[in-house]
């Protein structure tokens, strides 16, 4: 996509989904943080279910490690590696108060040293907890940006480092939602929802997913319209650059 087409990408996301944030429940900066670890090979939602009554008992690294990893287990337990995740939270919990004086650190390089967290979980941390413009890339963006055109890359790496070079502002901040969400519920991984996607003619993808019970030739396509242009035809940008 050419830089016109990027920013029209995003206006029309922006304008579906002005305040778009996680799915993960949380209560402050440590809750996102065990969440995340959580959600790694795991829904949103079910990492939801099993810490609503987690986190109405603890909030705090400490409340975590009083609890103890055996109790933190069976809290987690509908959760994928639960054993292992487990383990991290409260490794990490132990962490926070001994290197970080119990608060979540605001770097890359600070949390990324923290048990069971890696590049993603930082960087949704320093996102949503911090305002920080990162782009945490999991397969939902990995499969949008490559499959749209957006921001292609052979692995996560690389399309974070190309959305670092392609989005632009106003949209960085939200980046990471508009594109997890949009891979989540409209462009899927096994039947992408075309018929009702607000940028299939910004869209490289073909051929194009028809409506349910129609022929593929009825499948909406085009070719990639300006700003200009929506805005000629009465849509006006919600955001200006």
């Amino acid at each position: 996509m050419n830089r016109e087409h990027v920013f029209e990408f995003f206006r029309r996301l922006a304008e579906e989904n002005p305040s778009p944030t996680t799915e993960l429940e949380y209560e402050n900066p440590y809750t996102l943080l065990v969440a995340v670890v959580l959600s790694a090979q795991a829904t949103d939602a079910s990492v939801n279910i099993a810490t609503r009554p987690l986190f109405a008992r603890v909030k705090t690294p400490e409340r975590m490690v009083a609890l103890g990893e055996a109790k933190v287990r069976d809290a987690i337990k509908t959760i994928g590696l639960f054993n292992t995740k487990a383990k991290n939270v409260i490794a990490l919990s132990q962490a926070l108060i001994r290197d970080h004086d119990s608060e979540v650190p605001g770097t890359r390089e600070e949390l990324e040293k923290l048990p069971g967290v890696g590049r993603k979980t930082a960087n949704v941390v320093l996102n949503t907890a911090f305002h920080q413009e990162t782009f945490a890339v999991d397969t939902h963006i990995f499969r949008v940006c490559n499959r749209t055109g957006l921001a292609p890359g052979k692995d996560v790496l690389k399309v974070e480092l190309r959305l670092e070079k392609v989005v632009p502002q106003p949209f960085r901040l939200n980046a990471h939602h508009w594109l997890i969400l949009h891979g989540r519920y409209i462009c899927k991984a096994r039947k992408p929802e075309c018929w009702r996607c607000p940028v299939i003619d910004l869209c490289r993808y073909k051929p194009k997913t028809p409506p349910p019970g129609t022929k593929p030739s009825a499948a909406r396509t085009g070719n990639p319209r300006s700003s200009a242009t929506r805005i000629a035809k009465g849509r006006k940008p919600l955001l200006q650059s």
